[in-house]
């Protein structure tokens, strides 16, 4: 995240490192550094991964001037915030509700000796700690299990339509459910595997449909339509689901 001026005032530098400061933002004092660069034309203000403040001065700033843009723009700092805070992910443990094949799957501790497994939907995952956060390994053992599977139902479709394949990719896309080259290529986003089958389906033939109109054209469409008549349930579904999809569980489900 970033917020930029036009640099207008010029001051020298003088003796301007990297250099520490705090800046009070809300009800909470936030570290800010001074970051010099010879290149950059404007004051740049960004809010790092670990909550500090991070201004850019450019040649000819100063450090006086770089922590007056920070004062005028702490309330953007505190917007930045809380969408932070908003989006990150929350952890996992026992009792999590996520999506799996379109149903509500609880982790679960299964009974006995074993202390390194957790359970959902008759899949077991070995942990590392289960009074950890469950998320990365959870998450992990999906996208294996996407992987095996998702290339497998790409190919199938592809020769019950008669269309010509040439690889198949499974990713961690953070805004794409999948997506396909002109060379043949198609990748797919490894949270499919949390859809249900005929989401999944639609995805995977809504790419396959681009080897035929790399586009999004009226034509492109009908093509869609003709491969998967009821697309457009699953157009819905994507829309009601998404953000659970890519949420650290299924709240409300």
């Amino acid at each position: 995240m970033q917020f930029e001026l036009p640099f207008g005032l010029r001051y020298r530098v003088r003796a301007l490192a990297l250099r520490e400061q705090w800046l009070r933002v809300g009800t909470r004092h936030v570290r800010l550094w001074l970051v010099p660069n010879r290149r950059a034309r404007r004051y740049v203000l960004r809010l790092a991964r670990d909550g500090s403040a991070r201004v850019t001065v450019p040649r000819g700033g100063s450090a006086a001037e770089a922590i007056r843009f920070a004062e005028a723009n702490v309330r953007w700092l505190e917007r930045q915030q809380l969408r932070e805070a908003v989006s990150r992910p929350k952890p996992w443990g026992p009792g999590t509700a996520i999506l799996f094949r379109g149903e509500k799957a609880i982790l679960e501790l299964p009974a006995g000796e074993a202390t390194d497994l957790v359970g959902f939907s008759g899949q077991m995952v070995a942990v590392a700690d289960r009074a950890a956060d469950l998320r990365p390994e959870v998450e992990r053992h999906l996208w294996r299990l996407a992987a095996r599977e998702l290339p497998q139902r790409v190919l199938e479709l592809a020769v019950a339509h008669a269309l010509p394949v040439r690889r198949v990719v499974v990713r961690n896309q953070r805004s794409r459910w999948g997506s396909c080259s002109r060379s043949g290529t198609v990748s797919l986003n490894w949270r499919l595997v949390q859809a249900p089958e005929f989401v999944r389906d639609y995805i995977i033939l809504h790419e396959l449909a681009h080897l035929r109109q790399m586009n999004h054209s009226h034509r492109f469409w009908t093509e869609v339509e003709r491969l998967c008549p009821e697309y457009r349930k699953a157009e819905r579904w994507l829309k009601l689901h998404a953000e659970l999809l890519r949420s650290s569980g299924a709240p409300g489900l």
